[in-house]
């Protein structure tokens, strides 16, 4: 049996779609809240499906000027590790994204950024969860003094591509913001891809 190809398959996702039905409110939490919704299946079947709701993040691909990309070491509760990331944050109400980009790269490592480019949207759990991460590329970065949270500690460092790419086909590299970073920086030095000017 052939698989079928893309341009097979039939328009638009209406044989796909779930309806929501009902939902109730399971817990509201700091910034995390899980919800329950009875839905109908593409079949007429009724099914139940749980979530979480997330206000959205930002994630930031920042180089200095020798090429080497500014990275943060911190420890990841949920997973019992220190994690090797790009600087990033959740956005408050009604945040401007860039804005929200703007203030934690400046927060949690200390740095400005003269020139920004949009790299593109990424869902990290599209299984369970609403949150988004707009990534956004930093460069021209000035150096100055960082305002972490009282509750936040971070190591902030700085490592060239060809770390990066070991660290991610090592498994030391998780995250998935930053391994889809990762490989879009390898490629954008390529010639492959290119980031969207902000005006």
């Amino acid at each position: 049996m052939t698989e079928k190809s893309f341009k097979d398959l039939p328009s638009g996702d209406h044989h796909l779609r779930e309806e929501r039905i009902s939902g109730e409110d399971i817990y509201g939490g700091i910034f995390l809240n899980m919800k329950r919704d009875t839905v109908s299946l593409p079949d007429g079947q009724e099914t139940v499906r749980e979530y979480l709701t997330h206000p959205g993040a930002v994630a930031i691909l920042a180089l200095l000027d020798d090429g080497r990309v500014l990275l943060e070491r911190q420890y990841r509760y949920p997973i019992a590790k220190a994690c090797i990331e790009i600087p990033a944050g959740k956005l408050d109400p009604n945040e401007n994204p860039l804005l929200c980009a703007q203030r934690e790269l400046a927060e949690e490592t200390g740095y400005t950024a003269k020139k920004w480019s949009y790299i593109r949207r990424i869902h990290p759990v599209i299984s369970y969860s609403t949150e988004f991460i707009d990534i956004y590329l930093a460069e021209d970065l000035m150096p100055g003094a960082s305002h972490l949270d009282e509750e936040e500690f971070l190591d902030v460092f700085a490592a060239p591509l060809e770390q990066l790419i070991a660290w991610v086909e090592e498994g030391e590299i998780t995250d998935v913001k930053t391994t889809i970073s990762t490989y879009w920086l390898d490629r954008y030095r390529r010639g492959l891809v290119h980031p969207q000017p902000i005006k």
